[in-house]
């Protein structure tokens, strides 16, 4: 059975990227939504929008931080982290800056959000106890593919590592 997750990441620039994961299969992921039902969703205001995100992050066990150019210190990226980790979730990060955008661009690597979260009573950097994953080469398709062939397992390990945090 497929781990169901939540993914997290900037709507604007990285929806395309963020799409082609999310349809890779590996694991069970949230329904995407579309510009419009955002649209509708930011209209009414952040009470609106943390609603919607806690209500989204119902049931899952892990959020998957899919990491673009400018995804790290976003309030709403920021709050999906922290809410994850506080509700027993795991955290994992994966950097997507290699896989081509609708226009088929590349982006520049973005600083991990992780960096900017601090957790328990020793304020340590999420960075420091959760992962962060960059495929190696500059290919879109290689980039894919190692996505592809090893989400399911960082997501596995991220759920073991927040069991044992």
């Amino acid at each position: 059975m497929a781990r169901r997750v939540f993914f997290s990441f900037h709507y604007t620039p990285d929806n395309w990227r963020a799409s082609q994961v999310r349809q890779i299969g590996v694991i069970e992921g949230d329904a995407p939504v579309s510009d419009n039902d955002w649209e509708t969703i930011t209209k009414g205001g952040d009470a609106a929008i943390q609603r919607w995100i806690d209500s989204q992050l119902s049931g899952k066990g892990c959020t998957v931080v899919l990491i673009g150019a400018g995804t790290a210190g976003r309030k709403w990226i920021n709050y999906e982290i922290v809410k994850s980790w506080n509700d027993g979730k795991g955290v994992v990060g994966v950097h997507i800056h290699g896989l081509k955008d609708r226009a088929g661009q590349q982006a520049t690597r973005g600083q991990n959000p992780l960096d900017w979260i601090t957790v328990g009573s020793s304020k340590a950097r999420l960075s420091s106890i959760a992962k962060t994953y960059d495929p190696p080469n500059w290919e879109s398709t290689t980039v894919y593919n190692h996505i592809r062939n090893n989400l399911a397992a960082w997501v596995e390990e991220a759920i073991t590592i927040r069991n044992t945090h």
